[in-house]
């Protein structure tokens, strides 16, 4: 007996070591506790979030060597807390953040009315909704204006209603912002993320395609903030594991999708002039966040959040010029074009 629980804790001290040697920083759950509830999809999508952040701060740091991550662990007193990866004025990337977040707490009465104007009936009991939330969130700007801007974020969340039943939901998408039109990119890009959705449905991609160019458009402007991508919220069927699946295919296709348009253009050449029209495009890039963003408006509205996690989706560096207008038939023109009027880029 006492020889099996000598190899039992051997074995679980070697798996702990190599949990530690996949992930950035310890998780924010415990590495035991998340061994304890493996089998619990809380638990496993905490694993999943925690290995994506991995996998693209190491993708991004092996294109940028002279370049490192801060790693910032942080705790929210309200319950839970998060991992902030960040990389700043590096070679390749001005600003590149994944950040890893696993909060609980009491959803406040701002952030249960943003959701009830979602159609979500959240029966409080005395005015109170306990919730967990966590997801995985990242943001790349690069320094070359050839190279575009990526977001992806993948969450899950839960709230707890006044008779005990708890309503679930996953959300999430990954998109692409350039700064210059690249077809092939583009191709590359939705095609990528097509395939992981093909593999549960092939309704999937065309939906949450066009959702994306949906979500992501700054209304006062009348163009999109990028070239899209896919985006989903709210998604609570067919069940559980059939939508942690997919979520799971999105997640592994963000490093396949995006590291290869940097590899291909890192190195470009650019002038001051292209510099200057990334800067004006980043200056939309920011009015969308700051207005328009879901998670970014969650993030304010949840009491105890940590603002520098929620802001670092904004870059190091932008520019609004007045009545900035570029030619027409430019390559500046051109992008603009596609926002105004987003493509199929699959078919």
């Amino acid at each position: 007996w006492r020889r099996h629980a000598a190899l039992a804790a051997a074995r679980e001290d070697e798996e702990e070591k190599e949990l530690r040697q996949r992930f950035m920083a310890p998780p924010v759950s415990g590495l035991r506790e998340l061994r304890r509830r493996r089998r619990e999809l809380r638990s496993r999508m905490e694993l999943l979030i925690m290995e994506t952040q991995a996998e693209m701060c190491r993708a991004l740091a092996a294109l940028d060597p002279g370049a490192s991550f801060a790693v910032d662990s942080w705790e929210r007193k309200e319950g839970g807390g998060g991992i902030s990866c960040v990389l700043q004025d590096g070679e390749v990337f001005e600003k590149a953040g994944v950040n890893v977040s696993v909060v609980s707490g009491l959803l406040s009465e701002e952030a249960a009315r943003q959701m009830r104007s979602r159609g979500k009936s959240l029966k409080a009991k005395d005015g109170k909704l306990p919730f967990c939330a966590m997801g995985v969130s990242s943001v790349i700007h690069p320094k070359n204006p050839h190279v575009p801007t990526m977001h992806f974020n993948y969450r899950y969340f839960e709230i707890e209603e006044a008779d005990g039943t708890k309503q679930w939901w996953f959300g999430g998408g990954t998109d692409l912002t350039p700064t210059y039109l690249n077809e092939e990119d583009a191709v590359h890009f939705h095609k990528t993320l097509k395939e992981a959705c093909d593999k549960h449905d092939l309704k999937l991609y065309p939906k949450y395609k066009k959702w994306c160019d949906d979500y992501f458009y700054i209304k006062h402007r009348g163009e999109r903030r990028g070239i899209g991508g896919i985006f989903f919220d709210d998604l609570d069927s067919p069940s559980k594991e059939e939508v942690f699946q997919f979520v799971k295919s999105c997640a592994k296709a963000v490093v396949p999708c995006y590291i290869p348009i940097v590899k291909k253009h890192c190195h470009d050449s650019f002038t001051p002039e292209e510099k200057l029209w990334q800067q004006l495009r980043r200056g939309r890039y920011v009015e969308f966040n700051l207005l328009y963003d879901r998670g970014t408006k969650f993030g304010l509205l949840t009491p105890g959040s940590r603002i520098e996690s929620i802001l670092m989706s904004l870059p190091l560096t932008a520019r609004w010029e007045y009545m900035h207008n570029p030619p027409e038939s430019s390559k500046e023109a051109e992008i603009l074009e596609v926002l105004r009027n987003p493509k199929d880029w699959v078919h």
